[in-house]
């Protein structure tokens, strides 16, 4: 994907934009689907306490269920645990403003109030992530790739960052591995 030529006696680099095409794009989904598979099989039983866990400790369903821009800028459903109260999203907009993170993308309520104590440990582990198994099982997400961010997170996106929308996102990426 590197090429370089001279131009004015100086050497000039271009990188082609990768290509997931051919055998990369059908190995990728396959291993996606056969990852993901197995490790809901073999993660069933522990999934199945912690779904217990999250029911028996606060009011409203087990998953959170939160709409998400992916491939492309298409928007899907994505699964997790619930960690937070029930109707928590209606109260980000005030703590936000109330810390001076509103109209920042990426952002992080610090020592968030509308996390359960399940929900606390769900998140320090990533427990409340493997739900997730079934989007990528779905097509909509891959094992491995940028996170999936909200539609007014993109928004506030620069053009270099639209450059996430043009694979698949994952259920694991740089963020999540780079501080473990």
């Amino acid at each position: 994907r590197i090429h370089t030529r001279p131009v004015a006696g100086l050497p000039l680099i271009h990188v082609e934009t990768p290509r997931n095409e051919g055998w990369k794009k059908y190995g990728k989904r396959w291993l996606d689907i056969v990852g993901s598979a197995v490790m809901l099989l073999l993660l069933s039983i522990p999934l199945l306490a912690v779904a217990l866990l999250v029911k028996m400790t606060s009011k409203g369903p087990v998953f959170y269920r939160q709409e998400r821009v992916g491939l492309n800028g298409q928007p899907f459903e994505m699964l997790k645990f619930r960690s937070m109260r029930e109707n928590a999203d209606a109260e980000l907009q005030t703590l936000l403003a109330a810390q001076g993170s509103d109209g920042k993308p990426l952002f992080k309520v610090k020592d968030d109030p509308r996390i359960t104590p399940i929900g606390k440990f769900l998140r320090k582990y990533s427990v409340d992530e493997f739900p997730q198994l079934i989007n990528v099982l779905r097509g909509e997400m891959s094992l491995v790739g940028p996170r999936p961010q909200r539609e007014a997170e993109v928004a506030l996106y620069d053009n270099i960052a639209y450059r996430r929308l043009l694979i698949k996102p994952g259920m694991s990426g740089l963020w999540q591995v780079s501080g473990r």
